[in-house]
């Protein structure tokens, strides 16, 4: 009798491991009814409490977190305190996964925020004199955008074989012998004042009154490789309600507001 109580314990339990499995499959896809959405302070949050009322129209709640940092959403996302993500370009993304040993994947892109070079000092960068002080992103990935301008622009040449995660110690030819002081990127629109000239992302610009396409020495070419996406969860990307998200922000109605909101300073980026 003992004996069978035993087994009857082993299989009762092993159906109860087998059945808290299944909840565990279960729980990986996202609820098809609502998506909480991690994304920056600024435009990024304007364009997507459109997307949110396109997606209201459809059935699908969004929950929006508002972050004032770039590491923070991602770290979320990979916690599961966010079903998505909508911030970031492709380069970035791919450090924080190497750098983290996450599993973050790209599902559909957004916008372009091209990235601009500033002066209070001077109206073009050929009237920067020798020696000036540039401010570049501390991120890596950012800072190699901002010298990847700089070289498309003719103002330094950088090393062939590490162009998109390029340095300061990756410049071979520096004609103006510019000095380059790396920042925190969200404080750099505040240092702009004690600097010759520097390179600013569209956000933070934007947050200090800055508009890109009037106010920018250079600009960003439109082919850059830096354009925006939807991030979720590898295990999710397939998942139908991260499509509905993406149809509903690449929806017309989100691409008027772009382009009357932000006048070329935010660009469509899905066609």
């Amino acid at each position: 009798m003992r004996k069978t109580a035993f087994i009857l314990s082993i299989i009762l339990l092993i159906g109860l491991l087998a059945a808290c499995g299944s909840d565990n499959e279960e729980s990986s896809t996202l609820s098809e009814d609502k998506l909480v959405i991690g994304t920056t302070s600024g435009p990024q949050e304007q364009i997507l409490e459109v997307a949110k009322e396109v997606a209201a129209e459809e059935g699908l709640e969004i929950e929006l977190k508002v972050f004032s940092d770039y590491i923070l959403p991602n770290t979320a996302l990979a916690e599961g305190e966010l079903d998505v993500n909508c911030y970031q370009h492709e380069p970035f993304l791919a450090a924080f996964n190497e750098d983290h040993g996450t599993d973050l994947t790209t599902v559909g892109k957004t916008i372009l925020n091209p990235m601009g070079v500033y002066s209070e000092k001077y109206d073009s960068f050929d009237a920067i004199p020798e020696g000036a002080l540039f401010g570049l992103p501390n991120d890596p990935t950012n800072g190699a955008r901002a010298l990847f301008i700089l070289e498309e622009a003719g103002y330094i040449t950088l090393a062939d074989d590490n162009k998109e995660n390029a340095t300061i110690h990756d410049i071979k030819e520096n004609p103006k012998n510019l000095e380059f002081i790396e920042l925190e990127a969200s404080q750099i629109p505040k240092q702009l004042p004690e600097l010759d000239a520097a390179a600013i992302n569209t956000n933070y610009a934007l947050e200090s009154g800055l508009v890109p396409t009037d106010d920018s020495i250079i600009l960003e070419s439109t082919d850059s490789p830096y354009v925006n996406y939807i991030v979720t969860r590898t295990e999710n990307k397939d998942d139908p309600v991260v499509e509905k998200l993406v149809n509903a922000y690449q929806s017309d109605k989100v691409k008027q507001f772009i382009e009357e909101e932000f006048q070329g300073s935010m660009i469509p980026s899905w066609d």
